[in-house]
């Protein structure tokens, strides 16, 4: 999984009870529009990720084309954590990359 994909999954775990479109994610994530979009046509291939667009009335009504509106399916959400704890435990950068929910969840050990 590259760095990429653990800032755009990361960007969508923050927010998994909203649906983020392109530029959100951008925003969430740090990384480029050219980036995020080929990874979310993967996620989406894979099923993690499910898309819409948006009605084009309140679009037209801002004067702008409509937004594609993304959201990690109830799969994509699950390994989507899953993911982020496998990378955060092989590389400290993904540790950075990782959703403060998931990042703070106790992790099991000796007590």
């Amino acid at each position: 999984m590259t760095v990429g994909m653990q800032a755009v999954l990361g960007a969508l775990l923050q927010q998994s009870d909203t649906e983020l479109y392109g530029l959100e994610i951008v925003q969430a994530s740090g990384l480029e529009p050219g980036t995020i979009y080929p990874i979310l046509q993967r996620l989406r291939g894979a099923g993690w990720v499910s898309d819409r667009w948006e009605d084009l009335e309140p679009a037209h009504a801002q004067g702008r084309p409509p937004r594609r509106y993304y959201r990690l399916t109830m799969e994509g959400h699950a390994r989507a954590i899953h993911a982020l704890q496998h990378g955060r435990d092989r590389s400290g950068l993904s540790r950075l990359l990782t959703p403060r929910s998931v990042a703070s969840a106790p992790e099991a050990g000796p007590t």
